[in-house]
């Protein structure tokens, strides 16, 4: 039609009609005219479906038939392991007569990565016997996030949980309110620190940081991200950063309003009418009784194009798809990705690929997770949107996410807020019978060390079992379920003593756990 209309017009309306064409191409194709646009995959590279790669696995899969013990023992409850959360310190503590000073922390990243921050800001204080600031918020550059700590977590109970441990105030007094983000922005400043090392020292902070405090009586650390170590601190210093993490840090109200109304509406009976109007038929619940009724599993999903063209693997979207990963792959790291020098074979083998949707599917499956199974999505975006979710979807009809589970009302006022998003999947993770991640990363670890702390169910992949199992084209269905369910017997949240310079945070004991 578009060509029958040039054919239509003169020389110089075509030339207007080209003109007009290309002014509107930016509001209708914005990505197009992004500054990474011609590293981006196109349109064509990142959301046409990939065949599934995993054709014979996946007919097994969706024969399945899930035994009554495989099921009950999957969904029952960890028994008690001997440990009980322990935070409160081994001594009785108060605080110093009159502090040394105010420590400010700005902090970067994500979510989980700004909740590890703030942690380590408050043992810092502790250690320097000085007064911690709210922490900043540094706005997002990924997601563009402004939210502050207020517009995520408790204040006030931030505050109240930590009053006998270390002195916390809203904002600085009006004698040092020129310390401010755009202050350090703006030029070399004495009371600013910008060399501490990663998993530095308590004595790197009194060695350094002290003697500013004493000077100014306020220092600056920027960045922070990861700057205290896990190692030879001393216990209540350890038992104060999960004190902070598990005990201090709660959301707002209104994430915790929407996150268990999440939670209610997961635990009510599905909607199988019309997941089998939909083509699906659902497994026989008359073997399973109440064993999964009322019950849901949370899978974290982290499955977007930053972690797919980090990876330098392959997920089977061909040499469109390849192409586009490594131009963007140079783009944005700049030949630093060391792990591009070895073959998707190698990199599966180390267990160093991510699961696509398909793979953690099939893995879901031969756990013994059946198709009536409530399965709550908690991801931002997934690389390659629905046509990647579609085998996933198969496995499992009665997925669900924020978007399906909340009406846009209820989600208006988190628009535009990744962090606040994340944290309503965080919250409905700690809520859920069984978590389970697709591949490590920062909400993965800091969930397996909350829910380790709680007692709570999660099932950790091995990556390095199913990178081999996966590349065995010639695998039956039982031969797989058989060696996934083997290699999983101990990774369903048995804890896990942390070894030395792991983090406390994904690993709480033996620091914050004491043996009941």
């Amino acid at each position: 039609m578009v060509l029958h209309l040039l054919n239509q017009l003169n020389h110089s309306q075509k030339s207007a009609f080209a003109v007009a064409f290309i002014l509107l191409l930016p509001p209708f194709f914005p990505n197009l005219f992004h500054p990474l646009a011609r590293s981006s995959p196109s349109m064509f590279s990142e959301w046409i479906a990939p065949k599934p790669r995993h054709l014979n696995l996946m007919e097994g899969a969706l024969q399945r038939h899930t035994p009554v013990e495989l099921h009950t023992n999957l969904w029952s409850p960890l028994t008690f392991q001997g440990w009980k959360p322990c935070t409160n310190p081994p001594k009785s503590t108060s605080l110093p007569e009159k502090s040394r000073g105010y420590i400010q922390v700005f902090l970067d990243g994500g979510l989980n990565q700004q909740r590890m921050g703030i942690c380590d800001a408050v043992a810092v204080a502790k250690i320097l016997n000085a007064t911690l600031v709210l922490p900043h918020f540094d706005v997002n550059p990924v997601w563009q996030d402004f939210s502050s700590f207020a517009d995520i977590f408790d204040v006030d109970h931030f505050i109240d949980v930590l009053r006998d441990e270390v002195s916390i105030i809203k904002e600085l007094p009006s004698d040092y309110s020129w310390s401010t983000r755009e202050y350090y922005g703006t030029g070399i400043r004495a009371t600013r620190i910008k060399t501490a090392p990663v998993q530095a020292s308590a004595d790197w902070y009194i060695e350094n940081v002290l003697p500013i405090l004493q000077s100014y009586g306020i220092a600056a650390i920027a960045p922070f991200s990861h700057r205290l170590t896990f190692n030879n601190l001393p216990s209540d210093i350890q038992r104060l950063r999960c004190k902070v993490n598990f005990e201090a840090l709660n959301f707002v109200p209104h994430v915790k309003e929407l996150g268990n109304t999440i939670v209610h509406r997961l635990r009510q009976t599905p909607g199988v009418n019309q997941a089998e109007g939909n083509g699906y038929l659902l497994e026989e619940t008359d073997h399973f009784g109440k064993q999964q009724t009322g019950k849901f599993v949370v899978l974290h999903l982290r499955f977007d194009k930053d972690m797919a063209a980090h990876s330098s693997c392959d997920f089977g979207g061909g040499k469109a798809e390849r192409l586009a990963l490594a131009k963007y792959r140079q783009v944005i790291w700049q030949g630093r990705v060391m792990k591009s020098q070895f073959t998707d074979e190698e990199l599966r083998s180390q267990g160093r690929c991510p699961l696509t949707p398909e793979e953690i599917g099939l893995l879901l499956a031969a756990l013994g997770f059946n198709n009536r199974t409530r399965l709550y999505l908690a991801s931002h975006k997934v690389y390659g949107g629905e046509a990647r979710l579609a085998t996933l979807t198969k496995l499992f009809p009665l997925m669900e996410d924020k978007k399906s589970l909340a009406s846009a009302e209820e989600l208006a006022k988190f628009k535009g807020k990744a962090s606040l998003l994340a944290a309503i999947d965080y919250y409905v993770s700690m809520h859920s019978d069984i978590f389970i991640s697709a591949s490590p990363g920062n909400m993965h670890n800091a969930l397996v060390g909350h829910r380790a702390y709680m007692n709570l169910k999660t099932i950790k992949p091995s990556m390095g079992l199913l990178g081999k199992l996966f590349q065995n084209n010639s695998l039956s269905w039982s031969e797989f379920q058989h060696a996934v369910l083997d290699g999983h017997k101990n990774r369903q949240g048995q804890i896990r003593l942390r070894k030395e310079r792991q983090s406390i945070y994904t690993y709480p004991a033996p620091d914050c756990m004491c043996r009941a």
